[in-house]
Order: C-alpha cells, then structure tokens, then sequence
C-alpha cells in the first residue's frame, strides 16, 4: 500500500534487544490532506530509519504493510513503512550553477559548414 502524508511529529527511537539481536524502531505520526484529514501512526523499523528524511513537515511517500495480532482477546494492528521518499524530492543541483555550458570549443572534431539544417 502507498500514502502521501505530512509528518506531523517523531515519536522518541525506541530500541532494545531480542533474540535475534539488536533492533530499533521508530514511530512517526503523519497527517493525510482533504477534506477528513486522519493522523496515522506509522513505524519503521532498523536500517530503514533514516533522520535527514524525518523533518516535522515534510511531505512523505510511505510504502507499508498493515498487520493485526490478537494477544489477549484483543487485537493490535501496526502500520510498518517498508520504504519512504520525501514528496517530490529531487536532486540536489549543487555546484551545477557555476559549470558554464560547453562553448564550441569544446568540440574540435565538429566544424561549421554551410548546410541550411
């Protein structure tokens, strides 16, 4: 499944250690657009976590999975993020600015003739 949702807040990073090792989570509350906006609460898990992507207010592209668990006679359902994108982003164009555009010159092997195309 995919959404597109603001961050609305980064809930503490939560770790601990398991029987297969080390893990670490982190859960994020986005906010949909539109006329019912809904806050979900979404979770990422180990080295999918990445900061410089979670700043309060970005736009972010979640791919995730739902899952429910009964424990108890109750049940649990998480939304887990399995790959996120900030909204629209592109590269960087840094430095490209001061490249100035290839002259003629450039070129040695291209000479001008007189062909009209």
């Amino acid at each position: 499944m995919q959404l597109t949702a603001r961050l609305i807040q980064v809930l503490p990073l939560q770790t601990g250690t398991g029987r297969n090792g080390e893990w670490k989570k982190q859960d994020i509350i986005v906010e949909t657009e539109g006329q019912y906006p809904k806050k979900i609460c979404v979770s990422i898990w180990g080295d999918r976590i990445n900061p410089g992507q979670l700043k309060t207010g970005n736009m972010l592209t979640l791919d995730f999975d739902v899952e429910s668990r009964e424990y108890n006679g109750r049940w649990y359902t998480d939304v887990k993020a399995w790959r996120i994108e900030v909204a629209g982003e592109t590269l960087p164009a840094e430095g490209l600015a001061d490249i100035p555009p290839p002259s003629d010159a450039d070129f040695p092997g291209e000479q001008e003739d007189d062909l009209p195309f």
